[in-house]
Formats: structure tokens, C-alpha cells, sequence
């Protein structure tokens, strides 16, 4: 059974589960067509790091493929620099610093260092308001460690039969809920 999990379906998982089966089912289409603007400015913040025209600086590695074989997590890095030893993840806008967000950049550290990259700071970025959130390394942050552990779990025991959304705020700022039939 292949049970690889993106690194962005961690974030997508606290969401919403659904968010994953909904993303996959339209993911081949043009993303105008089900992505509202703050999910179409997302993709265009993202450009110059996904494209590799970030930095022209050696030590700046960017849209890096990642694997974390201990948690079979698969992804990619935005910005890890090898000098500073600094992973950094941008967002386009920040207003709340969500355990998905945590999930993600932790998944990224662990993969790093799997891979023998050290990573000794990571950092979250708030493009549109230059703002930059410190996290604690994955050794210093016990109960997000738990609760990233914890939603692996999840995520590989899901039953989306049994599904029910339980919290409708969610489903009113989902792009996907005119389709689905688990909205509130």
C-alpha cells in the first residue's frame, strides 16, 4: 500500500479533508476555474521561488523535492539557506499562525535533515506584510510534535465515507464547498 503524503496535504488535512480528495479531483483542470483570488495570489507569490529565479546566491536552495522517510512525507522546501542553516516558508499573507503551517515546515525540517541538509532555525514569512514568525525546531515543541504525529495517523486512517464536517465556518471559506456534499 503506497501511503506517501504530501507535505502540503498536512495543512490541507486540518482544513478539511475533504480539501485533498476535492483538490486531487479538480487538479487538472485550469486552477481558474475552482480557485478564488487568495488561492490564485498564493500560487503567484510562489512563482520565483517555484521556478528557481528566487536568488542567484550558491547557498539559497529553493523548490527543493524533499522525502522524510520516517514519516513517508514527500514535498518541497520554498527557501532553506545553507549557510545560515535557515528554513523558511512563505505564505502570502499570515494572519495566524495555524498547526498546519507548523506541520508543513516541520515535515520540511525533518525531510532536510534526513537528507543531511542541518537545519538549525526555521521561519515562516508573511509576504504581504514583510513580517517573520520564529518556530521552535521540532525537538523544542513537543506537543506540536504530538499533534503533526497525531494527524499522520489521522491522515492514513481517514474514512471519508464516515466523514461530517462538524465546524461550518470552514466549509464557508472552502473553494470547494458548492461541490461537496459534506458542506454546512
Amino acid at each position: 500500500m503506497d501511503d506517501i503524503i504530501l507535505i502540503t496535504e498536512l495543512n490541507d488535512f486540518i482544513f478539511c479533508p475533504m480539501s485533498i480528495y476535492f483538490h486531487k479531483l479538480y487538479g487538472g483542470m485550469d486552477r481558474v476555474l475552482y480557485q478564488d483570488t487568495p488561492q490564485l495570489e498564493g500560487t503567484a507569490a510562489h512563482e520565483n521561488v517555484d521556478k528557481g529565479t528566487y536568488s542567484t546566491k550558491r547557498a539559497i536552495l529553493t523548490s527543493l523535492n524533499v522525502y522524510c522517510e520516517q514519516y513517508r512525507l514527500v514535498g518541497k522546501i520554498d527557501i532553506y539557506d545553507a549557510e545560515r542553516q535557515v528554513l523558511r516558508e512563505r505564505k502570502k499573507r499570515i494572519k495566524v499562525v495555524y498547526d498546519g503551517y507548523y506541520f508543513q515546515i516541520y515535515a520540511q525540517c525533518l525531510a532536510l535533515r534526513e537528507m543531511g541538509y542541518p537545519v538549525k532555525k526555521i521561519e515562516l514569512y508573511s509576504m504581504d506584510d514583510n513580517k517573520t514568525y520564529q518556530i521552535p525546531l521540532p525537538e523544542d515543541n513537543g506537543d506540536m510534535m504530538r499533534k503533526f504525529e497525531k494527524t499522520i495517523e489521522d491522515m492514513r486512517s481517514f474514512d471519508m465515507d464516515s466523514f461530517t464536517q462538524s465546524n461550518g465556518d470552514k466549509c464557508k471559506h472552502c473553494i470547494y464547498s458548492p461541490a461537496c456534499d459534506r458542506a454546512r
